[in-house]
């Protein structure tokens, strides 16, 4: 008899993405110093590669290729690795970060006690950024996957690809991060 039985209609809650805005803004708040280094390396990086938080974190120094600004990213979802890319200013930002870098740690992001960072030393860093900025929003690291989706939709990249680099099995899930407002529609 369950089988008979449909499943709710569950509401499709629009995500909101951080804006390119607010990202300049945690980005200005960070100075000539190793947390500061690392903290724009992390913001920019976090929105190039749509990574998922805990991916980003895993990533080790060896995966990250300076030259072409390619990034193996080995421990996907459902342990399936991927490549995603880099732009000019977050490689920019992750040399000036492994230069204040003094540690012999394989991760690539690192405390300044020279351990990996972890998903609630990111947190922290955004939301003492923000503070910083004064923002009125706290974004969630999971904000620049959204925010990263939409950039690359509006410029053009086609969703088979999109749903390539963000490590999607299905379409389906790739629609919840694609809200388009109705001037993307125009």
């Amino acid at each position: 008899p369950i089988h008979k039985v449909k499943a709710p209609k569950v509401p499709n809650e629009l995500l909101d993405p951080i804006s390119l805005e607010d990202v300049n803004a945690l980005v200005a708040t960070c100075k000539q110093s190793f947390s500061g280094a690392r903290d724009k390396a992390m913001i920019l990086g976090l929105l190039d590669t749509g990574a998922r938080a805990q991916e980003f974190l895993n990533l080790n120094l060896e995966d990250i290729e300076l030259a072409t600004g390619a990034v193996v990213i080995r421990r996907g979802k459902g342990r399936k690795p991927r490549m995603v890319f880099l732009g000019r200013k977050t490689l920019r930002a992750i040399r000036t970060y492994c230069r204040f870098r003094q540690d012999t740690n394989s991760a690539l992001w690192v405390s300044v006690h020279d351990e990996r960072m972890t998903y609630t030393a990111l947190r922290g860093l955004l939301r003492r950024r923000a503070q910083l900025a004064r923002l009125d929003k706290l974004h969630t690291p999971h904000a620049f996957r959204r925010a990263f989706a939409l950039v690359m939709l509006r410029n053009g990249v086609d969703v088979f690809s999109l749903q390539k680099l963000m490590g999607h099995s299905d379409l389906q899930v790739l629609r919840r991060y694609l809200a388009q407002t109705d001037a993307d529609i125009q």
